[in-house]
């Protein structure tokens, strides 16, 4: 594990190679799963705010399981998440020929709400959580992946480098800064053992 600043990252952020391929996973990661994507408070906040931008984004389905049941619930870890369908697909999952999109996504890149979608998806495959004044940021392996841990294998694309974006709307830019040099320096290190 590696501090930086006020985070604890799992060294396989940096070791493991990773690089989404939908091509050939479909978007599986917003199918499956045994809950809804986590939300932040302040998230839930923004897309109540913005759900009326979002909803022409959104599947029939979605759209009825949001009516019915809203967009967010509880899972069993005391969790806010997404509401899910009854076959487990996350409500805001919308799907462009074979391939699971996400509907607030979808609406973000159209310029009708300015959230792009939750952190906890856009950060994928790194779970953070937070523990008392840290953040713990690890590198979470899931079998429907391997596709996306191939690619980054092929294209020697680091987990951190592929969530740059994620990692900085996250942690900040002054800290992904501070975190690819402590990585690099980490990784250099290692190689001359």
């Amino acid at each position: 594990m590696l501090i930086v600043g006020n985070a604890i990252v799992s060294e396989d952020v940096i070791e493991k190679k990773f690089a989404c391929n939908t091509q050939a996973c479909h978007g599986a990661c917003c199918v499956k799963g045994d809950a809804g994507a986590p939300l932040l408070a302040e998230e839930i906040k923004i897309i109540e705010e913005e759900l009326s931008g979002i909803r022409p984004f959104l599947s029939k389905d979605g759209l009825q399981n949001i009516d019915e049941q809203g967009f967010h619930t509880v899972d069993p870890d005391r969790e806010a998440v997404t509401t899910c369908l009854p076959g487990g697909e996350c409500s805001f999952l919308v799907y462009e020929g074979l391939t699971a999109t996400c509907g607030i996504e979808n609406a973000w890149k159209a310029g009708k709400s300015t959230f792009q979608k939750p952190v906890s998806c856009h950060l994928y495959p790194i779970r953070a959580k937070q523990y008392g004044e840290y953040m713990a940021l690890n590198y979470h392996r899931w079998d429907i992946c391997e596709p996306a841990c191939d690619r980054g294998n092929q294209e020697n694309i680091p987990v951190y480098a592929f969530l740059k974006d994620a990692l900085i709307r996250k942690m900040g830019a002054e800290w992904y800064t501070e975190f690819v040099s402590i990585a690099k320096d980490w990784a250099s290190q290692k190689n001359n053992r």
